[in-house]
């Protein structure tokens, strides 16, 4: 079963790929970091030509040593770290995810995968090698992950990725750059456009040149988009992607803020796909869509034939009526692993604040469901709101600021530990909880980064069974190290309220 779609015009031999390369001198190459930030550099054509043909070639193990802003972790991690001299990994290059860069002269561009020069073994932290363990792990059991992301962005930008699922992220877009936002020490920056306006078309007659590249340059870059509009708040935006197997929508979602920010530094906008920039407003999401499909390219998720009039009679609550029982086993098991996951879909100390307002705010801080709920974590679409081929769950728990290629991992994993161990629903759908506010029974989900590192690095936690120890101890490592510069910060919140009157 086929786990991944390459791209159009992606070679299929190193003969394709050198007729491809041949009017090229170069060839832009990147990987994936634990932050989902791109690490990469320009190869000649020949070297580049000649690390396809072999198992790839050396690249420095630092990514996976430091953190986003190139601070070696205060703890020391396997992967990368003075003993071993900061090592190469062997850098593996995907041919499937060839593309062009159309902003940048139309370089041609792969992304790779990392793996041990000694073993040959995947890296352990390697968002794309995560990744294909989920995906692959469906496939031994007969399915393929289809997913979708919304990115939500001040600018907010939303990617929709899927028929059946997708990612939505939101992002800010500010009138500034990179100079001006550090000049203003990243204050006061203005907005691209102000006051709260989802779905005007006002709106975007400003900054018209960005706002068509955004979805121009998507498209020459091999990034299909559904629907692009205004979301609600100063400079937000929301692109809906279009749907595909998961890895290669992890590969759109993170190329799409590549994309974003590139084509922002050649209009002077600065998009920001930070979780919570502003207290008093909503924050930017990235709501993932899932769903699988069964051998037969059926969607697993939706019901037969002969339950689709009136719905599956053994559900376990109204809510699931219209949702296949694997559907049920998977939501199960995402909803029984969620507390242990949540850093990797809330991989930052921003992103919690987003959650702090929890259902009001349309950002669920609770283990909650509910049928096309969007107060819940995860919400059920199915009929009779969509045709049955469209049946999916969306997981609204994820900011725009994850890594999607941690958080899709982490939601099919779980979501197939629920199948292979038919887990039951346990908990009735959020709207029992809203009806009846006394009910004591809801899980809150951790409330900070912290909380969340801690669930997670249990001995006993469901992350360490479905990831193992080797991603666990090295993920949440990163996680505490982030904690520890948080905890050390001074923020000019705490300036502003203790300075004078403490």
């Amino acid at each position: 079963m086929a786990t991944t779609s390459a791209t159009p015009g992606a070679p299929r031999s190193i003969d394709d790929l050198k007729e491809l390369l041949c009017s090229d001198v170069k060839v832009k190459v990147a990987g994936i970091d634990v932050d989902g930030v791109l690490r990469g550099k320009f190869m000649s054509k020949d070297k580049f030509l000649a690390a396809a043909a072999s198992e790839g070639f050396g690249f420095c193990s630092v990514i996976f040593g430091w953190d986003m802003h190139d601070s070696v972790y205060t703890r020391e991690l396997a992967i990368s770290n003075k003993e071993n001299g900061y090592c190469d990994l062997l850098a593996s290059i995907d041919l499937s995810t060839f593309r062009r860069i159309p902003w940048e002269n139309n370089v041609p561009f792969f992304l790779v995968s990392f793996f041990d020069p000694k073993t040959s073994a995947p890296v352990c932290a390697d968002p794309r090698g995560v990744l294909r363990k989920a995906v692959d792990n469906a496939a031994t059991h007969g399915m393929e992950c289809i997913s979708g992301v919304e990115f939500e962005v001040r600018i907010l930008i939303i990617m929709r990725c899927s028929e059946w699922t997708h990612e939505a992220f939101q992002y800010f877009n500010f009138k500034e750059t990179p100079e001006s936002a550090a000049q203003k020490r990243f204050t006061q920056l203005q907005p691209l456009t102000p006051g709260m306006h989802g779905y005007s078309l006002l709106r975007t007659q400003l900054n018209q040149e960005y706002f068509h590249a955004l979805f121009d340059e998507s498209l020459k870059f091999g990034i299909d988009i559904e629907g692009h509009h205004t979301e609600t708040g100063p400079g937000v935006l929301e692109t809906a992607l279009a749907y595909t197997s998961a890895m290669r929508m992890a590969d759109n979602a993170i190329l799409y803020k590549f994309l974003a920010k590139s084509v922002g530094l050649k209009h002077g906008v600065l998009p920001s796909f930070m979780a919570k920039p502003w207290g008093n407003l909503p924050g930017c999401s990235g709501h993932i869509h899932v769903s699988l499909k069964d051998g037969e390219g059926r969607n697993a998720f939706s019901l037969s034939d002969v339950d689709r009039d009136r719905g599956r009679a053994n559900a376990a609550f109204e809510d699931t009526r219209y949702l296949s029982q694997i559907g049920e086993y998977f939501l199960a098991g995402v909803l029984d692993g969620l507390p242990d996951v949540m850093p990797m879909l809330v991989p930052t100390i921003n992103g919690y604040k987003r959650l702090v307002g929890g259902e009001a705010f349309w950002a669920p801080n609770a283990v909650t469901y509910g049928y096309d709920s969007r107060a819940a974590s995860v919400r059920i679409i199915s009929p009779p709101s969509v045709p049955p081929s469209a049946t999916r769950l969306e997981v609204r728990v994820p900011g725009a600021d994850m890594n999607p290629y941690f958080a899709l991992s982490a939601i099919f994993q779980l979501g197939m530990r629920g199948i292979t161990k038919q887990l039951k629903l346990t908990t009735p759908p959020i709207s029992t909880y809203q009806s009846y506010p006394a009910r004591k029974e809801v899980i809150l989900l951790p409330g900070s980064l912290a909380d969340a590192t801690s669930a997670m690095m249990r001995p006993d936690s469901i992350a360490r069974e479905v990831f193992g120890d080797d991603f666990v101890d090295h993920f949440g490592a990163t996680r505490e190290h982030e904690v520890r510069l948080w905890n050390a910060a001074v923020t000019n919140w705490e300036v502003e309220r203790y300075l004078e009157l403490a």
